[in-house]
This record gives C-alpha cells, structure tokens and sequence, in this order.
C-alpha cells in the first residue's frame, strides 16, 4: 500500500495521491460546513474547480480524499458503483471516501465542495469570496468572514477554519459589522455558523500577545471597549438570532450562546469555558444566562471548573435547543430554518423584542460587571502566568 497512488482526472491539479500515509489517519472525516443556501450554484461549483487549480501547495491526503469524494457525490450524486476489490488499495480508498458522504444531496455537496476550497485558498492569502453566495447588504467583503443572504436568512459564516475559526480581534469588529448590517437588511432570521470542523475557537490569545505602547493598562482597557461592544451587539439584535454549531466551540462563541433565540448543533458537537485555567473569568453575560438556563451547580461545573459539555449533555441542561445527528446535520437544520424565515418578519421581531424586554437592561448591567471583572483580570499577573504557560504548554506539542 505504500507505494499505491490515486489518479485523478481533470479539472484536479494533484493528480498523484500516495496512500503511504492513511493507516496514520484515525479518522476521516467528510464532512465541511454546510450551505445557507442548502447548496452552492452550479456557477460556485465551476468556479471552485478553477480555483482548485490555482492552488500551489498540495492540501495532503486527507483533503485530497474529501475533495473527490465531494466532487463525485456533486457530480453524480450518492456512491451508486460496486466496492473495488480488497487488493485495489487506491480505488478501495476513493470507494470509501464517496461512500461515507451516504445521502447528503448533490446540492449540498456543491456547497461542502465550494467550502472546502475556498478554506484552502484562504489558507495560502488568497480569498474565498468568488466562492460564496452574493453577499449581503450590496457586497461588503470581510476577509474572516462569509456573509449571504438566500432564502429571507443572513448567514455570518465564521471563515477562519485553519485557525479553528478562533476571533481575532479584526473579525470581532468584523462580526459586529455584519451583525449591524443583517439588523437592517431584508432578511427574517440571522444565523451565525462556522465553515470547516470548528463552530468556533473562541478567542484568538495572539490578541493577549500584541501589548500597545501604553502597556497592559491599555491592552486590556482597549479590549475590554471591544468586548463591550461586541456582546451588546447580541443583546440589542432586533431578529431572531440562531446558532448553527458545526463544530466544537469554545470560550466566548459559547457564553454569548445564552443571548441566541435558537441554537442547534451536531452531534459532534462540544461546548468549553475554560476561563480560570486562563486565569480569567466569565464574560458573553454568562454568569447570568447560564445559573439562569441550567441553574447554579451546572453553570459553576463550567464557568468556574473548565467542564466541557458534549452537544447532548448541552442540550438536557437547556444550553442547545436541539441535537442532529452529524450525517444529517446541515439537510435537517436548513430545512427547518427555510420554513421559520416564512414566517412574517414582523411577528417574529416584536415577539422577540417582547421576550428579551424584560431582561434587556439587567443584560446590559452584567455585560457591563463582566468587562470590569475580565480588565482586571487581564492586568493581573495570575492571568498573564496562565496565558503564558498555555502558549508554553502549546508549543511542546
């Protein structure tokens, strides 16, 4: 099997696919973020495969596999051809490659496809944006992030899947924008979702790395303003706001989950807060939502002792509105959220604003108590220790 090599044929740049490496792969995993859309456009799909072409470095093996798995079940759509023989190792591998994608749909394919090389491209300085869907709001570009509106649904997708979608402080102010921009547009629902294996890695800590002129004192006054504003973007969002969780998710793209109307996640899914093993505290309004969700003993196993939920312990405690299966994941959700944006935008915007108004402005007060807390924190050499010992710990990996 060392030596065996995959053909494959146009419009692929990586013809030549050894197979020396798989026995070293515990996993295979085919699947990518999915599509707002519940599929790119025949056109998105041409253009993927041109851009596949530009690609200068070889993805390796794994990404290999999943692009000709996805362009065949796009192509042709779930695996329809006999199993190769057990000593034709490479058509064997290709075989089983198309065969795990089961019954996703050739539209969803095209959507997975497109993603799948648009993180590629990203991941070499270039943009996935001619891979996307029309941008929303007359064709803002934001360079960690992708932003569509199809079907009455603003989708802000997380794009960073090389760096497990972590935010940078760049993309914070990113999202804020998109979410200002989705506040105003046509669409009924806004859904925040992440593109590759990631929902999202919570906080990027090269931000804690970057210490201005004025020293820690204006590192964390500066971002301490930044998260401010970021979590009082979701507090003040007018629509129905939904998390779609494709992935594990970490830190702040979890504690913010308790001001989303809706949040589904797959099976695969796994939520962590482990602010004091960073020497840090609670923040997203968490120290209120979460006692409030899922009660005191439960939140304080988070928050305060680092406990990482799996998406079905998430959803017994109240934190997850509803788990699917991985395989179905994106077919099951995007069927659903299509109907809900059917609804009358109207109904659905008022009834929310009567559900948040009687907690608005607590929210707003511990949002407030969170930063004051968190900019102390940051200044603190028990903090600093633990952030250093974390990239320390990283770096013997």
């Amino acid at each position: 099997m060392a030596g065996a090599a995959l053909k494959l044929t146009a419009p692929w740049r990586f013809v030549n696919l050894s197979l020396g490496r798989f026995s070293s792969i515990p996993s295979l995993r085919l699947h990518t973020a999915g599509s707002p859309m519940m599929g790119a456009t025949v056109e998105q799909f041409e253009q993927a495969k041109n851009k596949l072409s530009t690609l200068k470095n070889d993805p390796g093996n794994e990404a290999k596999l999943k692009i000709y798995a996805l362009f065949k079940q796009a192509s042709q759509g779930p695996c329809n051809t006999p199993k190769p023989g057990m000593l034709d190792f490479v058509n064997k591998v290709k075989w089983d490659a198309w065969k795990s994608l089961g019954s996703i749909s050739q539209e969803e394919a095209r959507q997975q496809y497109c993603d799948l090389i648009g993180s590629l491209v990203v991941a070499e300085g270039g943009t996935s944006a001619s891979l996307a869907a029309e941008p929303a709001g007359g064709g803002n570009k934001y360079e960690t992030l992708m932003v569509t509106m199809e079907d009455k649904i603003t989708t802000i997708k997380l794009n960073r899947p090389a760096k497990k979608n972590a935010i940078t402080t760049e993309m914070y102010n990113d999202i804020m924008s998109a979410l200002d921009q989705a506040a105003k547009d046509d669409s009924v629902l806004t859904v925040i979702t992440g593109a590759g294996d990631f929902y999202c890695s919570g906080n990027d800590l090269s931000n804690f790395t970057k210490i201005p002129e004025g020293g820690l004192q204006e590192m964390a006054q500066r971002g301490g303003d930044l998260l401010r504003s970021y979590v009082k973007a979701y507090i003040d969002f007018p629509k129905p706001l939904v998390a779609v969780v494709n992935g594990p998710a970490v830190g702040i793209s979890v504690t913010v989950l308790g001001l989303f109307d809706l949040v589904y996640a797959t099976e695969r899914a796994t939520f962590h807060t482990p602010f004091s093993a960073l020497g840090q505290s609670a923040e997203g309004c968490s120290s209120y939502t979460f006692p409030k969700i899922m009660g005191t003993a439960k939140a304080s196993e988070m928050l305060l002792f680092n406990k990482k939920l799996t998406a079905v312990q998430a959803c017994e405690v109240g934190l997850v509105t509803e788990v699917f299966p991985d395989s179905s994941f994106q077919t099951e959700v995007w069927t659903r959220l299509k109907a809900y944006a059917q609804l009358p935008p109207n109904s659905l915007a008022l009834s929310k604003q009567l559900i948040r108004s009687a907690e608005k402005q607590r929210l707003h007060e511990v949002n407030d108590a969170e930063v004051e807390r968190l900019t102390e924190r940051w200044t603190s050499d028990e903090c600093f220790n633990a952030v250093m010992s974390f990239f320390q710990n990283k770096a013997k990996l």
